[in-house]
C-alpha cells in the first residue's frame, strides 16, 4: 500500500533554519529515518519532495498495513517535529480494476 505522507515543521523549526538550516536538516532527517528504520523495518521510502503551499514536504512510502503507516506517522511527529497527514494511495490502474470489478 502507498502513502502520501505530508509534513509541516514545528513552528520553532524554521525560525533555527536560517542559522543553521542545512545542520538541522540533515541532522533531523538522519535522526528520524533510523528510528522509522529501526521500528517500522517493512517500510520502503520512495520519494521525498520539499514543496511550496501549505505543507513542507511530501514523502511517499510503502507500509505492509495501516497499522504500520501510522506508526511512521507518530514517529515523525515525535522524532521529526512535524504535523503530518497521511494519505493512502492505490496505483492507477489497481484502482480500475477494483472499478471493473464492482459491475
Amino acid at each position: 500500500m502507498a502513502e502520501l505522507f505530508l509534513e509541516l515543521l514545528s513552528e520553532e523549526i524554521p525560525a533555527r533554519m536560517q542559522a543553521q538550516a542545512a545542520a538541522d536538516l540533515e541532522r533531523l532527517e538522519h535522526n528520524l529515518m533510523d528510528h522509522i528504520r529501526g521500528d517500522c523495518p517493512d517500510v520502503k521510502w520512495l520519494q521525498n519532495y520539499a514543496v511550496m503551499g501549505p505543507w513542507d514536504y511530501v514523502d511517499v512510502f510503502e507500509a505492509p498495513d495501516m497499522d504500520t503507516a501510522m506508526k511512521v506517522s507518530a514517529l515523525v511527529r515525535t522524532h521529526g517535529r512535524a504535523r503530518t497527514e497521511t494519505w493512502c494511495a492505490t496505483e492507477w490502474g489497481r484502482f480500475k480494476d477494483m472499478v471493473h470489478d464492482l459491475s
